[in-house]
């Protein structure tokens, strides 16, 4: 099973990025997907999740009013739009499918499926 995150990059303080999330052999609008990030010598957060109905997305106190997710399902794809970027907000970013279609929290421990990470440095 192939989960992709891309997007990620090297900016500033105070810009924004759009995260990626693909699937060549998931049918990822029937999965909830979750965004899960791990900063350099910090255990792994969950960021954010939506489930398949959409609904109401999850997201970490820590990035509410700031980061955004959401699908594209013709286009298989799940995205997280991040503004306001803060040093804090480093870290490999990934995504991950469950196959239940209801988020649970934003539980790694949940997730049946993980894609290799990609790194936001957000740095001055």
């Amino acid at each position: 099973v192939q989960l992709q995150a891309s997007g990620g990059g090297f900016v500033q303080p105070g810009s924004s990025l759009k995260l990626s999330c693909a699937s060549s052999d998931l049918n990822l609008d029937t999965y909830a997907i979750a965004w899960f990030r791990q900063a350099p010598g910090k255990e792994r957060e969950g960021v954010s999740c939506i489930s398949v109905r959409d609904g109401s997305p999850l997201y970490a106190n820590s990035v509410k009013g700031r980061f955004v997710i959401s699908r594209d399902n013709p286009k298989n794809m799940v995205f997280l739009q991040m503004d306001s970027l803060s040093p804090e907000d480093t870290g490999v970013y990934y995504c991950a499918a469950d196959r239940a279609p209801h988020c649970k929290g934003i539980v790694a421990s949940v997730m049946d499926y993980w894609g290799k990470g990609t790194l936001v440095t957000v740095s001055s």
